[in-house]
């Protein structure tokens, strides 16, 4: 099925980099997805009246931190790989819009398995859907693709912030009814998780057109980070040893200071003290300066890397992102056996604190697992399965031949 480590040692070197920030933006897009699969009251949407003080702290934490960051961070990380898969077509002499193509597809397939079957909020189907943009646009130039991520941005983060404004015309009373009138359906959505595997899938279904809304608050955003991540990967970024030590610094400050208020704002909104009317207007608000707090921990660790310290987690981390589309869904297996019927039905009996630690557990787990079989194989299972329908053959090819490093990505 894959090809060994000794092959792997006639390729050329991988970005380390960009494998070790994959491996990094698992551990946020983990805890963000153990929250929304272990019951109803997911982040803030809805207040749970149940909630601790710990539970309530642990989830602003995760708010702050990590909610509507790490998407970002993936998305920029597939632009960036998009160039190289772009460069890797050319060099094996092939047309790269059909296999691109056949990539897109292979995605969206294991999309809507995974959310039917596992997690309704799936974020492939978004990906191979976003990503036809980048088929479209695969020749622009390097300036171009950051004035479009820029225009984008732009469009959709002012349309967002009137969307949120628009929501404080409603009183505290009001929106507090629309809460409650959403628990209402909380009893059988918990029933239906709890239940045999028929009613677990049955329960999917019918979260999945919640989750196709959430695209287009999301979508725009999704798109501008593709852009810049092919501008990135058309100037070689990562890939450049040049010093860029003062703009990755320079980033990371701005990105902090206009991003973290925004997040903070957001977590007061919809886990802290602030009424039910500023939720809407505080997830709008966090939406719009995530990419500034991913900017921020893109510039950080790359910044870290570079140190003695960062290139030990780097080796750390690298494995699990060299294979991080099997680590992505093995996430919501292993969730789904503990918050579903398909094993424990632990749905809405744990709270946020617990959830955390094992998602924490979960994360370790995967990177010692990840070491251990990236050191004997080039690629995870699904990325076996994810390359033979693009390439369609078996990649099965010597990693020195056509198996190259940039096609790997």
């Amino acid at each position: 099925m894959a090809v060994t480590a000794s092959q792997v040692q006639r390729a050329q070197p991988r970005i380390s980099e960009l494998d070790a920030l994959r491996g990094f933006a698992l551990l946020g897009i983990l805890l963000v997805n153990a929250l929304m699969m272990a019951g109803p009251y997911a982040l803030g949407g809805i207040d749970d009246p149940d909630a601790s003080l710990v539970d309530r702290t642990v989830e602003g934490v995760v708010q702050t931190f990590v909610v509507g960051k790490f998407y970002l961070m993936f998305s920029f990380l597939f632009g960036y790989s998009f160039s190289l898969q772009l460069t890797s077509a050319d060099r094996d002499g092939e047309r790269p819009v059909p296999r691109l193509l056949r990539r897109s597809l292979g995605l969206f397939a294991l999309g809507a398995l995974h959310a039917v079957l596992l997690f309704s909020g799936d974020i492939l189907m978004t990906y191979a859907v976003l990503g036809l943009i980048l088929i479209a646009v695969r020749g622009c130039s390097p300036q171009a693709a950051l004035l479009a991520a820029k225009i984008v941005y732009g469009c959709v983060g002012g349309l967002l912030l009137l969307v949120g404004l628009a929501s404080l015309f409603l009183s505290d009373a009001e929106a507090a009814d629309l809460d409650a009138e959403l628990a209402v359906g909380f009893p059988d959505l918990i029933a239906g998780y709890r239940g045999d595997a028929a009613a677990v899938v049955r329960a999917n279904l019918d979260q999945l057109p919640e989750a196709l809304l959430a695209v287009p608050v999301m979508g725009g955003l999704v798109v501008a980070a593709f852009l810049v991540g092919l501008r990135c990967g058309k100037v070689h970024f990562l890939g450049d040893r040049a010093d860029h030590g003062a703009r990755l610094r320079r980033v990371c400050l701005l990105g902090v200071a206009a991003g973290l208020p925004g997040s903070v704002f957001m977590a007061l909104a919809t886990s802290g003290p602030l009424g039910p009317r500023w939720a809407v207007l505080g997830q709008m608000v966090g939406t719009v300066t995530a990419p500034a707090l991913t900017a921020a921990y893109v510039c950080g660790m790359l910044l870290f890397m570079r140190t003695a310290r960062g290139a030990r987690v780097m080796a750390v981390l690298a494995p699990a992102g060299r294979m991080a589309l099997t680590n992505y869904l093995s996430q919501s297996l292993v969730m789904a056996l503990v918050f579903t019927g398909y094993g424990l039905a632990r749905y809405g009996r744990l709270g946020p604190a617990v959830v955390v630690l094992g998602a924490l557990v979960l994360y370790g787990a995967q990177l010692a697992l990840s070491a251990r079989l990236m050191a004997r194989f080039r690629y995870g299972p699904v990325e076996w399965l994810l390359r033979t329908v693009t390439l369609a053959r078996l990649p099965g090819a010597p990693a020195g031949d056509r198996g190259r490093a940039d096609d790997a990505h």
